[in-house]
């Protein structure tokens, strides 16, 4: 094995492996990271002898719990380009997960949020376990999803995306799965196995290849607390105002309902009021591409947004989870300032 000490990148048989090794700051990525996968991925597409890749994060607790918020929190206050290059060059690496030549094996054991999201849900072969976490968290620390999640959670069955991207709840594998950001689930220790048959394939392994090999180890997740709750999430969450949302929420009966309106109430009102404008904006875009460079141009604005400043200061410098929002209600949010995160990004992400 050879790589950086952040990722380890080897290859064991016909599949290339990425080992993301920060377990104790649960694999969140840093820039570095970020390129040491992209190489490695470009690397293991152009060579003959490796059919397929395989990502893990070192650890039993995480896969990937997202990006460094703190580097970005400080290139902000900073005014530096730091966040700016990180973004772009994150988002870059979602659309080439996306579009990969290869089978793209992600293995979402544990806490998979943000920009774990990123690594794991654009690829062809997502596996979860009974130990996965999986969130897009953002609107408790004064951001919105992004890493492609705007266009990932409107592809989810009905409303359960903006039930996700709203409230920043975790779900399990089995929820996972019924919102179609993952495939199939295996027991965590069968994930060695896993690996050791897929790199046994032969070099001319197909996608259909490794999906047979992952479905024939795969167990069933059980019931989805979303798919439970689909009808009240669908009529609930299909409104374009966050005050609206939160009033049906507020007349339907039973548990699930009132949780899911006050863990919104708890939310920076600005990043609800911009997540609920990027993901019914994804819903109408046409690729991927689009709502990342979408997503880039609010991130840029989400640098001068006091939200975010205090929403990662309460959370990960004082951790007193304790944020104080400005505005602090939804009626304050001025229209205005949300459109000011829809700026196109210049130069664009990607080439027009």
């Amino acid at each position: 094995m050879h790589g950086i000490e952040e990722v380890i990148v080897g290859r064991q048989g016909s599949a290339g492996l990425i080992r993301l090794n920060r377990p104790q700051a649960l694999n969140s990525l840093t820039l570095p990271m970020i390129r040491a996968i992209a190489s490695a991925l470009s690397d293991f597409a152009a060579d003959p002898s490796i059919a397929s890749a395989i990502v893990s994060g070192e650890g039993e607790r995480a896969f990937c719990a997202g990006g460094d918020i703190r580097l970005l929190h400080e290139s902000g206050k900073r005014g530096s380009a730091e966040a700016e290059t990180f973004w772009r060059e994150e988002f870059r690496l979602n659309h080439a997960i996306a579009n990969y030549p290869k089978p793209y094996v992600a293995l979402m054991d544990g806490i998979t949020m943000g920009g774990g999201v990123g690594l794991s849900c654009h690829g062809s072969h997502r596996v979860v376990t009974e130990r996965t976490r999986l969130a897009m968290p953002e609107t408790g620390i004064g951001y919105f999803p992004d890493v492609g999640a705007t266009w990932l959670l409107p592809r989810a069955p009905g409303e359960s995306g903006t039930w996700m991207g709203l409230s920043g709840h975790a779900i399990h594998a089995a929820d996972a799965i019924h919102s179609r950001l993952a495939d199939h689930c295996v027991a965590s220790s069968d994930l060695p196995a896993l690996i050791e048959t897929i790199c046994a394939l032969p070099i001319a392994t197909s996608a259909d290849d490794v999906h047979r090999v992952i479905s024939g180890m795969a167990f069933p997740a059980g019931e989805s607390r979303l798919a439970a709750n689909r009808d009240m999430i669908d009529r609930a969450l299909a409104y374009d105002a966050v005050e609206d949302i939160q009033e049906a929420l507020g007349q339907e009966a039973g548990d699930f309902a009132a949780e899911t309106s006050q863990m919104i109430s708890t939310r920076s009102p600005t990043s609800l009021k911009l997540t609920l404008k990027l993901l019914r904006a994804g819903r109408k875009s046409a690729s991927l591409a689009e709502c990342l460079n979408r997503e880039l141009g609010a991130c840029l604005g989400i640098l001068y947004n006091p939200d975010f400043f205090e929403g990662v200061r309460a959370a990960v410098i004082d951790k007193d989870r304790n944020p104080k929002w400005s505005p602090a209600s939804l009626a304050e949010v001025d229209i205005v300032a949300i459109d000011r995160f829809f700026v196109p990004p210049r130069p664009p992400l990607f080439e027009e």
